[in-house]
């Protein structure tokens, strides 16, 4: 009939029990598989939330990464090597903005 979720036997329809959407050992894995199941649909909602959060490192990232840059950039005349840190430090956050932006897109 099918196969139970949790140990992956094969059942015959007096052995199975239904547990939510999915198929459990009767007396034996039904609690597991009933947490399986509810874990499931606990990560598919979190799934659909891990894009705001990349969005919104995208955001900070960007921001401080551009504070960065243009820091280093208008400082190299007095800083110098000084400066061209700062300003590696900013391409270093613009590009992990970017690197943020590109990866939230795969979660819309």
């Amino acid at each position: 009939m099918g196969l139970c979720k949790y140990c992956q036997r094969g059942l015959c329809s007096d052995c199975a029990a239904p547990a939510g959407d999915s198929l459990a050992c009767k007396g034996l894995h039904e609690e597991q598989v009933r947490a399986l199941e509810t874990l499931l649909q606990k990560n598919i909602l979190q799934s659909k939330r891990v894009g705001s959060d990349y969005l919104r490192n995208t955001i900070f990232y960007g921001i401080v990464g551009i504070l960065f840059t243009a820091f280093g950039f208008t400082q190299l005349r007095w800083l110098g090597l000084q400066a061209i840190v700062y300003l590696m430090i900013g391409l270093a956050l613009l590009y992990a903005a970017l690197a943020n932006y590109l990866e939230s897109r795969k979660y819309k």
